[in-house]
């Protein structure tokens, strides 16, 4: 797999059936591991080990509908009182962060009426911080800590 502007983790990784598998202890079961599986898994342990998101409050893989259709998003965090907190879509590393794949998590977001929305493909990260008050919304290269956008929601 490709090397990651993320951190290193020590995955266990298996072949099954002639195929690479990834565990995710998120959902305690092993995945076929493709790229965005690979995004997905490390972006999983950046937010838990380097910025401070607690393991037990993400839902990965979520059907949401929007305008008819029902589309699938990577990753919800919540915070401690269960309500969604952050929406994070997961691109290969192959997938260029463009402005579709804004509109993309803007699509699922428009459901949830969420304030932070996170991207990534691996390579590049993307923090969007949502002023519904002030009709504003902020882009940042920096992914922040947990307690931040507890604080902040």
């Amino acid at each position: 797999m490709d090397a990651l502007n993320l951190p290193a983790h020590p995955f266990k990784v298996v072949e099954d059936a002639g195929k690479l598998k990834i565990f995710d202890p998120v959902r305690r079961k092993y995945l076929v591991l493709t790229p965005e599986e690979w995004v997905r898994q490390h972006f999983v342990q950046f937010l838990i080990n380097e910025r401070g998101f607690p393991a037990g409050l993400f839902k990965l893989e979520s059907a949401v509908k929007h305008n008819q259709r029902v589309g699938r998003y990577d990753l919800t965090v919540f915070n401690n009182q269960g309500k969604p907190l952050v929406l994070v879509e997961c691109k290969a590393p192959s997938v260029k962060i463009t402005k579709e794949t804004f509109y993309q998590i803007a699509k699922y977001n428009s459901a949830m009426n969420l304030s932070f929305l996170m991207l990534t493909n691996g390579l590049d990260h993307y923090f969007v911080d949502i002023d519904v008050v002030k009709n504003k919304m902020s882009v940042s290269r920096d992914i922040p800590q947990y307690d931040y956008l507890v604080e902040k929601y």
